[in-house]
């Protein structure tokens, strides 16, 4: 390089000629805009600190075997950028605004890393997932899609899914489905999220929530500024005289199997919930969330076919298909479909109009109803597979849950208590659970006059997996 020893632009002269021989390799026609964002790159990436002094553009145009020009007009844009600056008689230093990107992007998706048994619950086999079928359906739509249907969809999805979704859940589910007042959401959470909108805009500002239950209603109801108001759960349901005596007119509810507890509602405390939603003239979301497993047992029909003016439905294909896909409905009352559609359109402008065109062949070719098929095979293996390793390893365990969905309830005698340190020892062995009270709203009992409570995952670990975590549980406890 021509800067001399003393010249302060010495090494960042050497540094820049490595970083951009690679970008004046380029065909003429681009060299310019591969040297301005080879440039660019090496001021972001931090290899260029602020404050260092450039080459002259002469020097640096010498070194790379390019012309001055293509050099100085570099300079200018990324000046002009504020990348670099400069002063007449001064030289081109890299400002001292710029901050060094990330050196990676960083992956937040949930993961229980170093485990060598999972059993948290809500996660499904993506194993099972189709990808054969789900590849040939994606085909399909892209040989078949109207170009007019790759525009802004209706904010309520595409005609074509909301009717294959209607069809779906009025024979599966027993749901009163007017594709009119389907909505296509980005799974339970966005249609969580969507009633809370509309909620607030009437001037809600509180809605119960099941205890124990999901803790992502708290969250996601306080984003749309409504609170979550904790009401127990029974053996029967949620508790009708708590739910009156706490003043809300909305309520999140799962009655064909209860999140965590596994429970059915009783036919008595669906009728009494549809009875108070009336008298308040009140609103019921139904969250199906795992409707379509059932083992031991007929399916209980969806509340939201009893009386479809009082009761939201919402699920989505994250436990028959795979959470990824962010998909999923929201069917609600007629005289909330324009308020709940209002917000879908500001909040996104609709769903990917591709996706829901592939899911909309998925169903109506019968690929759906296989693929339940095929999950239902399977994750009954796996619960039988829990219940006898629990019964083998964990005497005494007593298990209740079990005709459907994809976790079960197993409580352990004191003997292996108290909770707290039988946690400590289970998750010491790589075994990753939870317990029942992680769940709860309110606080409750001490865990040192409590059976311990574990809600038990099983749809994502094999059989073979699922006898080894429970094996090595039942070693951390006794140990």
């Amino acid at each position: 390089m021509r800067a001399t020893q003393s010249d302060p632009g010495r090494d960042a002269a050497s540094a820049a000629w490595e970083l951009l021989l690679p970008a004046v390799s380029a065909p003429a026609r681009t060299r310019g805009r591969s040297l301005q964002a080879a440039l660019r790159e090496a001021v972001r990436s931090g290899r260029l600190a602020p404050g260092t002094r450039l080459p002259s553009s002469r020097d640096l145009a010498a070194d790379l075997g390019v012309s001055r020009g293509l050099v100085t007009e570099a300079y200018e844009q990324l000046t002009a950028e504020g990348y670099l600056r400069s002063g007449r008689g001064a030289g081109t230093w890299v400002g001292a605004a710029v901050r060094a990107a990330p050196p990676r992007a960083h992956d937040l998706a949930p993961r229980s890393p170093g485990t060598r048994a999972d059993f948290v619950p809500g996660t499904p086999d993506l194993a099972l997932f189709p990808r054969s079928a789900w590849a040939a359906a994606q085909r399909g739509v892209l040989a078949e899609l109207p170009h007019q249907e790759l525009g802004y969809p209706d904010p309520r999805g595409l005609p074509r899914l909301r009717t294959a979704l209607a069809e779906l859940l009025a024979r599966r589910r027993g749901v009163v489905a007017d594709p009119e007042r389907i909505v296509v959401v980005s799974g339970v959470a966005q249609a969580t999220t969507l009633l809370g909108f509309a909620l607030h805009a009437r001037g809600v500002r509180t809605v119960a929530v099941e205890d124990p239950g999901s803790p992502q209603h708290d969250t996601l109801y306080a984003a749309a500024g409504v609170r979550a108001v904790p009401v127990p759960v029974d053996g029967e349901g949620i508790s009708l005289e708590s739910l009156r005596a706490s003043g809300v007119r909305a309520v999140v509810t799962t009655p064909a199997h209860q999140f965590p507890t596994g429970i059915a509602y009783s036919a008595r405390r669906r009728a009494g919930l549809l009875d108070w939603a009336r008298s308040v003239d009140g609103i019921v979301l139904e969250d199906d969330y795992d409707g379509d497993f059932r083992y031991d047992r007929a399916p209980v029909g969806a509340l939201q076919g009893l009386d479809p003016d009082h009761v939201a439905y919402t699920g989505s294909v994250s436990k028959s298909l795979a959470p990824g896909l962010r998909l999923g409905w929201l069917l609600v009352p007629e005289s909330w479909t324009d308020d709940v559609v209002e917000r879908k359109r500001t909040m996104d402008l609709g769903h990917p109009a591709l996706d829901q065109a592939l899911f909309a062949r998925f169903l109506e070719r019968g690929d759906y109803d296989r693929q339940l098929r095929r999950c239902q095979r399977a994750y009954r293996e796996r619960r039988d597979a829990l219940v006898a390793a629990l019964e083998a390893h964990l005497p005494g365990s007593r298990v209740s849950g079990i005709a459907a969905g994809l976790h079960v309830i197993a409580t352990l005698p004191k003997r292996y208590g108290p909770e707290e340190r039988f946690l400590a020892r289970v998750a010491a062995a790589g075994v990753a659970v939870r317990p029942l009270s992680a769940y709860a709203h309110a606080p409750g009992e001490s865990a040192e006059a409590k059976e311990i409570r574990l809600v038990l995952g099983y749809a994502h670990v094999p059989p073979a997996r699922i006898a080894e975590g429970v094996r090595l549980m039942a070693r951390a406890a006794t140990g």
